[in-house]
């Protein structure tokens, strides 16, 4: 019986408003004879992104855990191993990262988990970039640098807000950034799909050369400590420490040597993508499930581990042990020494100061306050305001409205009829330093 051959994935990456989403629309409504299944990440809390896709044949699976490069190897693992199960039903993956995801991590999936590698294969990495903000995006963002650095096709979308002059100089410095990325001029995305599919053209040694330490993962954990412990009951101490909460992952049967350690860790990869369970000072962490220890309260904390059998265990926690003077202590109060001790490079540091903003409410919209609230928050924030996106109900609309828009430049439109579906408006706002209680009463002001 033949071996099925891998399927190929294009990983579509971008700033935020690059476009990505428009792209996708055009490749997935374009006759161009393939199944796509489609793997979305949204950045925020109410996914907004698959209601703008344009319903299509092709099935869409959607990640909300926030920012795709932090838990991206777990989550993507489940997602294409689920979709592995269905092979007869696509014969080509895209997978759309949040516009402030470095692509780096993401590409590492298809060489660090060997279930994965031998399903999929990476076929390119698209880079969309807005030639009307790209200028002032590389000044304030580490992610719109490495998207440019890893790709190997650049759709330079947007060029009719730009001159000729101008677009030059761009299509130079983007050059400059990455000599090997074939770049493309697009106005709304418009690029055929032989530019972006079926490239053959990621290259494992040219993104070893573009960072050296690619195939040294980054883990959502910083520490592993490794007990040797006979049956009863420990207590994992803790102390006050930076972060009123820790992610913890109890690993059994743990050894202590570099492969092992790094089994489990991939692994643990996969239990840090699953919702953690909050455990309260005084309750029992469990064995190989993702553990969230509550710090929040002054003074020293206290939680419990019950071990059936004599064993090693592991534990690998999302913080250094020495930032809380983490112990474990066994029934006489003594503290167990680790026999193993391992730091891991951690995930990226994020901007404390972006975030997103996401307003959820019923009711219709006056579409004159409406106006006249988008325009005084452009005027006044748009700089700050990286990207927004949703659907309103407007008032005697049948039809929902829906918008995008980057900076201060704003676009909607009417879209499908609501038909039976309840009007609800969903908006989401991207962007630093964003007052969310002062956006959220604005816009409820802006109901009939």
């Amino acid at each position: 019986m033949d071996t099925p051959s891998k399927v190929p994935v294009t990983i579509l990456t971008g700033f935020l408003g690059s476009g990505k989403t428009t792209l996708l629309n055009r490749i997935l409504v374009e006759e161009h004879g393939k199944r796509i299944a489609v793997v979305e990440n949204e950045y925020g809390e109410v996914g907004i992104d698959q209601a703008l896709v344009i319903n299509a044949d092709e099935e869409i699976f959607e990640m909300s855990n926030g920012c795709i490069c932090c838990t991206v190897r777990g989550d993507l693992i489940r997602v294409l191993n689920n979709l592995n199960k269905r092979r007869d039903k696509f014969d080509y993956v895209l997978v759309e990262t949040t516009g402030l995801a470095d692509p780096g991590p993401v590409a590492q999936t298809f060489f660090m988990d060997d279930e994965i590698g031998s399903a999929y294969a990476l076929d390119g990495i698209v880079t969309l970039v807005d030639a009307a903000h790209i200028d002032q995006q590389l000044g304030r963002s580490d992610e719109s640098t490495e998207q440019i650095a890893f790709a190997d096709v650049l759709v330079l979308n947007k060029t009719d807000l730009v001159n000729g002059e101008a677009l030059d100089g761009l299509e130079t410095r983007l050059r400059d950034m990455n000599r090997m990325a074939r770049v493309v001029r697009s106005e709304r995305a418009d690029v055929s799909v032989d530019t972006v599919l079926n490239l053959g053209a990621f290259d494992l040694d040219q993104a070893l050369e573009r960072r050296p330490t690619f195939l040294e993962p980054e883990y959502p954990f910083e520490w592993t400590g490794v007990y040797s412990l006979d049956v009863g009951r420990y207590e994992l101490s803790l102390a006050e420490g930076p972060d009123p909460e820790m992610s913890l992952v109890v690993v059994s049967d743990q050894g202590t040597d570099d492969v092992a350690l790094r089994e489990s860790a991939e692994w643990c990869v996969r239990r840090y993508a699953e919702p953690a369970e909050p455990i309260h000072p005084g309750q029992e962490t469990s064995v190989g499930t993702h553990v969230n220890l509550q710090l929040d309260s002054p003074g020293r904390k206290s939680f419990f581990l019950e071990v059936d059998t004599p064993m090693r265990v592991g534990l690998y926690a999302q913080h250094l042990a020495e930032e809380f003077d983490l112990q474990l202590k066994n029934a006489d109060g003594a503290v167990v020494p680790t026999e193993a001790e391992r730091t891991w490079v951690a995930q990226h540091e994020h901007d404390d100061e972006v975030g997103s903003i996401a307003i959820e409410i019923d009711g219709d919209v006056d579409p004159d306050r409406l106006n006249m609230w988008l325009s005084e928050l452009l005027r006044e924030r748009g700089v700050d305001i990286f990207r927004m996106k949703g659907f309103i109900s407007l008032a005697g609309e049948s039809r929902r409205f829906v918008f995008q828009g980057v900076h201060m430049l704003f676009d909607g439109q009417p879209d499908r009829e609501w038909g039976e579906t309840p009007r609800r408006n969903q908006l989401v706002f991207i962007g630093r330093n964003l007052d969310e209680q002062s956006m959220r009463q604005d816009f409820e002001a802006c109901l009939n």
